[in-house]
């Protein structure tokens, strides 16, 4: 039986996640972690994109994180996330919106602000369709 380790994913609205896994995926600012039981302790700031977590049989859930914090301890990860969204309950048609209207504020952008805030939001879009992606993968295996 493979070892585990409790997470806890929450974010402004309320907690999203609570339960064991065998390992936790994250979109770290620096790059993509793998975090499994009894981890060295570890604090990080993430990125918009994928969270996934992996049960000891193997099943994934997925989850659209807009950017926030992961606390690793040996015995509990926690994400606290700006957002965070359930991928199944991603609206695919509202990311994909998004991500036009922010394509168009960069190709328009008149201050550097505005050309700022266009890329932030163009990086939330794509790390939401990368989660809807990601579990349609997952769910046609």
């Amino acid at each position: 039986m493979a070892m585990t380790v409790h997470v806890d994913i929450v974010s402004a609205e309320g907690a999203i996640h609570s339960g064991l896994a065998s390992m936790l995926y994250a979109p770290g600012e620096m790059g993509e972690l793998g975090i499994a039981a009894r981890h060295a302790p570890l604090i990080t700031r993430l990125k918009p994109g994928d969270v996934r977590v992996e049960d000891e049989h193997g099943k994934q859930e997925h989850f659209y994180v807009s950017g926030g914090m992961l606390e690793v301890q040996p015995d509990i990860i926690t994400v606290l996330a700006d957002t965070a969204i359930r991928a199944e309950n991603i609206d695919e048609a509202k990311a994909l919106e998004a991500k036009r209207r922010a394509e168009d504020a960069l190709a328009g952008q008149t201050a550097e602000f505005e050309y700022a805030k266009a890329q932030s939001e163009l990086a939330e879009a794509i790390a939401q369709l990368r989660a809807i992606e990601r579990l349609r993968k997952m769910r046609s295996s």
